[in-house]
């Protein structure tokens, strides 16, 4: 970094080529990332649920099921579970399972595959992340940038080798529509690029559906505002994203669902709410007298007003959150434990340590933005950068989700603040003070290291190692109490052992059922399952002999039950006298048959024999 901080050093010396310099903080950035945390890894898939979900999928997509067919058979209550995730996240996994199959056993195929796509992820994230700094400001800038970027992605859990959920991909376009709109030149391929990327974001993931508006919004914007100037760049991103949309439309959704509605998956709803916005916009820049700024104005008002009518009268109910219409006990016993549906007071409330990590990079960006615009300070491009990261924020204070793409967009200007500071402290190294500063502001810039301060000042060294010793993925060897884990490999070596039935578990276990064994599982995580969850809780919740009528009406052939798990814990608490609460006592009804299992685990396997 010695050469390239100095005053003017992009302009004296030979330029590096862009790609080479992405490369080498990409290759290194996966070196450190795969050195960190492959030899703490016993299992090839991520630590999260919808990671061994996706691997489900990925699965039942290379056996023969239909690409149009993202049902679930072995997930829920009879006829099983329709899932809403994006074969487009699908693809590329089975493609890269196939290709290592032909050299190596499946199992270690999926390995391959699960191993490289997260990483391979980190090429296009760096390069666009660094583009965006480059247009900000300088090279400087941008090595600022692809540093804080290559500690973002070691210090969070999204590209992490087995991380084959469809967060990553969404961070990576992202970036890509910040780099295209904020370049300078107003190119037509940046914002083609662009449109593109918003047209996959809402095709691969609903919850980006606010950032793609604010994006579409911030364009239409721009061109009322710069009128020629901007217009071909206009065109270019309205035009990519209304074909791209409908490409993905017609390639993702069935023919007999072209006409249904939903608000967590591409449906006609947003396909129609965004084409006409896109629509709109690209004939908008063709019209004729658009030189005059209040004709521009008025078009963009207009497009507006088409959009709003457009979503009320063809999907009203999804201007709310899908997840408000969960039943009122998933929302207790289930989704307010889901760290990223939580609202900031939530999780300021339950976990106060974390949310300096959340929260306070995103926010320190928006206060950088607003002061440099007041200034004068390359206000466009900090007031483009404002509205990304701001709907973000906003996001983030509904739903936490929304706070690792704060923190990745906050990067570019904090890396020009960084950047600048550094040069400063250079040209002044007797004031102690711009070094101090310069420092501080390149430690603030890092949500881990918000993180620590918050684990520090908190819970004490004890946080910190604590949180050190759960580093690693996969089954853990022994449960928080210090027995066996109930997801130790011995449990679901017995439970698949077993004839092929129907299980009822807590819903985190749904997935490693289905993925460790040919049973099907009651309940899952996720909404859609509301069926399944509800009918496990009941369970949970009922007498033994009012149990024993849930289960015979689900048809369920096994229990299995995790004495150290919080949602059984807390359904056992709730009713002392239900089913949970005595087997939590130890205290099994007649008709549940304890299952042997050889090996530790502190998992229970019981064969329900109801009269």
């Amino acid at each position: 970094m010695a050469d390239i901080t100095q005053p003017g050093a992009s302009q004296i010396s030979r330029p590096r080529p862009f790609v080479l310099w992405v490369l080498v903080y990409g290759l290194v950035t996966m070196a450190v990332l795969m050195a960190l945390n492959l030899p703490t890894m016993n299992d090839y898939v991520g630590t999260d649920n919808d990671d061994v979900m996706r691997l489900i999928q990925v699965r039942d997509l290379l056996a023969g099921q239909s690409w149009f067919d993202l049902t679930q058979y072995r997930l829920g209550l009879d006829g099983g579970t329709l899932m809403h995730w994006s074969r487009l996240i699908d693809l590329p996994i089975a493609l890269l399972i196939r290709f290592f199959a032909q050299i190596v056993p499946m199992e270690q195929a999926e390995a391959l595959a699960l191993l490289v796509w997260p990483l391979l992820l980190i090429l296009p994230l760096m390069a666009a992340v660094a583009s965006a700094a480059r247009r900000m400001g300088d090279d400087v800038t941008m090595h600022v940038a692809m540093l804080l970027t290559s500690v973002f992605v070691v210090t969070s859990n999204r590209f992490l080798p087995g991380a084959i959920d469809h967060h990553n991909v969404q961070l990576v376009l992202v970036a890509t529509i910040a780099a295209g709109l904020l370049d300078p030149a107003r190119g037509v391929v940046g914002h083609a690029l662009a449109g593109l990327a918003a047209a996959l974001a809402i095709a691969i993931g609903a919850e980006t559906t606010p950032f793609v508006a604010v994006t579409c919004a911030t364009v239409g914007i721009l061109w009322a505002v710069e009128g020629a100037t901007y217009a071909r760049a206009a065109r270019a991103f309205s035009l990519t994203l209304l074909i791209s949309l409908s490409a993905f439309f017609f390639a993702t959704v069935p023919p007999a669902q072209y006409a249904a509605v939903t608000c967590d998956s591409l449906s006609v709803g947003f396909y129609a709410v965004v084409g006409i916005g896109a629509a709109c916009l690209f004939v908008a820049t063709q019209l004729p007298r658009m030189q005059d700024m209040r004709l521009r104005i008025g078009a963009i008002c207009l497009t507006g007003l088409l959009v709003a009518l457009g979503a009320v009268t063809i999907a009203p109910q999804c201007l709310q959150n899908p997840l408000s219409e969960l039943d009122p006990l998933l929302q207790t016993l289930w989704l307010s434990g889901v760290v990223e549906a939580q609202s900031a007071l939530a999780q300021l409330a339950k976990e106060p340590s974390a949310f300096g990590g959340f929260y306070a990079v995103g926010f320190l960006a928006i206060c950088i933005c607003l002061f440099r615009i007041i200034n004068g300070d390359r206000a466009r491009a900090h007031a483009v950068t404002l509205a990304l990261i701001g709907i973000c924020f906003a996001i983030a204070l509904v739903q936490v989700r929304g706070a690792i793409f704060a923190n990745l967009l906050a990067i570019p200007p904090l890396a020009l603040l960084i950047g600048e500071l550094r040069r400063k402290a250079r040209e002044e190294p007797d004031q102690l003070g711009t070094g101090l500063l310069f420092a501080l502001a390149a430690f603030l810039s890092v949500p881990a290291a918000w993180a620590l301060f918050g684990v520090l000042a908190v819970e004490g060294t004890a946080g910190v190692t604590n949180r050190m010793k759960t580093l690693g993925g996969g089954p853990t060897a022994t449960s928080a109490e210090g027995g066996p884990a109930c997801d130790a490999p011995a449990g679901f070596a017995a439970l698949a052992a077993l004839p092929e039935g129907s299980v009822v578990a807590a819903s985190d276990f749904g997935p490693e059922i289905l993925r460790f064994t040919a049973h099907r599982a009651l309940s899952g995580p996720y909404h859609r399952n509301q069926g399944g969850m509800l009918t496990e809780i009941h369970v949970g919740l009922a007498k033994p002999d009012e149990a024993a009528a849930f289960l015979r009406g689900a048809g369920v052939d096994y229990l299995v039950f995790c004495p150290t798990f919080a949602q059984t814990r807390t359904i056992a608490a709730m009713k002392a006298d239900g089913l949970y609460a005595g087997l939590l006592a130890g205290k099994a009804p007649g008709y549940l048959r304890p299952v042997p299992i050889d090996g530790p685990s502190g998992l229970q396997i019981y064969r329900i024999e109801l009269p």
